[in-house]
């Protein structure tokens, strides 16, 4: 147990010296309004997923709901 633990603190420890060490120091410049639309289309996009899901499951549960009642129509009127 004692094994697993020395072998991930040593791990996480040359992940981040080998980050440290690294010459790679370009930054990409995003702007303001691009996290602004990325964060809209993400909300909108959310939002619409949740629409159609909850529409798609309103029509099963109402097809579920009036199934017996198309049973009962057909049977009601094969006793005639």
């Amino acid at each position: 147990m004692a094994h697993n633990k020395y072998f991930m603190v040593g791990l996480f420890f040359f992940c981040n010296l080998a980050v440290a060490f690294a010459d790679n120091t370009t930054c990409w410049r995003i702007e303001p309004w691009t996290i602004a639309g990325i964060i809209f289309t993400d909300v909108l996009l959310t939002l619409i997923i949740v629409a159609v899901t909850y529409r798609c499951a309103s029509n099963r549960r109402e097809k579920l709901e009036n199934a017996h009642k198309v049973y009962m129509n057909v049977r009601a009127n094969c006793k005639s």
